[in-house]
């Protein structure tokens, strides 16, 4: 496909991801059995696809085909149905790319570097081979080291591309290994980033490895990550763990004026007023009455001692004591616990993760039981835990974007976080005095600046109602109008005209 001369009225649009949560019903048959999700990156995907779909835009998006994820048995389709459902036809817009080790895996990542990097350049080939040449698009929007070729293959083409970096993860390949895969690199190795300084294609084809995350960074028009904090975090060098190659290329992009941050959103499920997974819904003018039928109902479904008043202290992020400071939380439950024994201060966990165990021996150390309750992650459960709560906790060491904060105030649970990348750019130190705010934040990396936010967090609790209820209010109705997908679409949006030098949907 020869760089583009024309321009179509309205630009056509390829979002490339491996993880989606759901598609717009109107996109394609069998639409609403596109699910495969990881993280956060299937919901984002998700939202700004049927946003740009509402909206008018042509717009297309290619991921794997998941089979057994999406439960579908294409055998058992009659011969129309199946020539639509593999995209012969020209009005589908979702473009699955087929390959046998897509088929049968129950999740999108695997637990080894083989079956991911196999998955990774399978997915890869049939984008670059068969997807962009059949859909012909004026923009490619690629996400993670998944899709980290792409935009090498797109500078090529003349497409542009934005690369959104989700996280700070990326595999590493040879030119033989990406070729024996079906990529034709020799077309566009030169946009792609290597381990050394290429001297020419030949000496770096066996043994000059291609990595992925850096390659999406350098060959893209344009990048984003998901928080604007997390993005000068990793550009000012503030993160050791960050490789100095992706901090380098995020470096150059962010100079030249070509990197932004863009906040993820919740999923719009995660709304106390239609939540079903809850005892009774809620909005922010009836949060107390649902806040406290909901506390009862969660107090005895994860074996906390009955008491509508007492406060509940709430960890829904996995426990990992790299990144989420879970062990900072080790390091004072028994000291709040103790501290605020008289309040009847409980804790719930529902998380799983490394740290699992060492709160359960915290738990039987201390004989805790009706006090602080650890249960292993379920999503009914969990969203429970967000609208009994009072308070959540999320400690991280650093955070490219974080979702908890933004739904636990959408619920009228108020975060108790740490000034780093996303969290610094959602959760505002709560000041009754100005009326502003939404929760409760710590600077230094410590125990005791956790503790002194908890603190913070009893002071405001001990509050009259009086006082306390209106700032509840106020949080949850203010987190529902910014915290929203409508919202991050609206971003995303103006990175996409930017980048075309024209509006994405053509008004007549």
């Amino acid at each position: 496909m020869p760089p583009r001369t024309r321009q179509r009225r309205n630009p056509r649009i390829l979002i490339v991801t491996p993880e989606i949560t759901y598609l717009p019903t109107g996109m394609g048959n069998m639409a609403n059995k596109m699910s495969a999700k990881a993280g956060g990156l299937a919901d984002v995907s998700s939202s700004l696809v049927a946003a740009l779909f509402d909206l008018g835009a042509d717009v297309h998006v290619a991921l794997p085909h998941y089979r057994r994820m999406f439960h579908v048995d294409a055998g058992k389709l009659i011969s129309d149905e199946l020539r639509v459902y593999m995209n012969k036809l020209p009005q589908a817009r979702i473009h699955r790319a087929e390959d046998r080790c897509f088929y049968y895996r129950s999740a999108v990542y695997g637990n080894d570097e083989y079956s991911n990097k196999k998955v990774a350049l399978a997915f890869q080939r049939e984008v670059i081979n068969n997807i962009i040449p059949s859909v012909d698009p004026d923009l490619i929007h690629c996400n993670d080291w998944m899709t980290g070729l792409v935009p090498a293959a797109a500078r090529r083409l003349g497409i542009p591309s934005l690369f959104t970096v989700h996280n700070i993860h990326t595999y590493k390949s040879t030119l033989e290994q990406i070729e024996d895969a079906g990529i034709d690199a020799a077309g566009f190795w030169k946009y792609l980033f290597f381990g050394r300084q290429p001297l020419n294609y030949e000496e770096s084809r066996n043994n000059n490895p291609v990595d992925m995350l850096a390659s999406g960074i350098f060959g893209a028009h344009y990048i984003n990550t998901v928080s604007p904090t997390f993005l000068d975090e990793v550009c000012d060098g503030q993160h050791d763990f960050v490789p100095g190659n992706i901090r380098h290329e995020m470096l150059q992009k962010q100079r030249n004026d070509c990197a932004s941050g863009i906040l993820n959103a919740p999923d719009p499920s995660n709304n106390p007023a239609c939540d079903t997974m809850l005892e009774v819904t809620y909005t922010p003018e009836t949060h107390v009455e649902g806040k406290r039928r909901n506390k009862a109902q969660f107090q005895e479904r994860v074996g906390l001692k009955p008491d509508p008043n007492a406060p509940i202290f709430f960890w829904p992020s996995r426990l990992d004591p790299i990144q989420k400071g879970c062990q900072l939380f080790a390091d004072i439950l028994y000291r709040m616990v103790s501290t605020y024994w008289k309040d009847n201060l409980q804790i719930a966990i529902v998380a799983n993760g490394a740290y699992q165990q060492v709160f359960h021996d915290i738990v039987e150390h201390h004989d805790f039981y009706d006090r602080v309750a650890v249960c292993d992650f379920a999503e009914p459960l969990s969203r429970l835990g967000y609208a009994a709560s009072d308070f959540m906790l999320i400690p991280s060491r650093f955070e490219p974007c974080g979702l908890p904060q933004m739904i636990s105030s959408i619920y009228g649970s108020l975060p108790v976080a740490r000034d780093t990348g996303g969290l610094h750019d959602t959760v505002t130190h709560l000041d009754i005095g100005k009326n502003s705010g939404n929760g409760f934040v710590f600077e230094t990396y410590d125990s005791n600046g956790l503790f002194w936010a908890v603190e913070q967090a009893m002071s405001f609790y001990r509050l009259p109602d009086a006082v306390r209820h209106p700032q509840i209010e106020r949080i949850m109705r203010e987190s529902i109008g910014r915290f929203n997908h409508e919202e991050t679409a609206r971003q995303y949006f103006g990175i996409y005209e930017k980048m075309l030098n024209r509006p994405i949907v053509k008004t007549f």
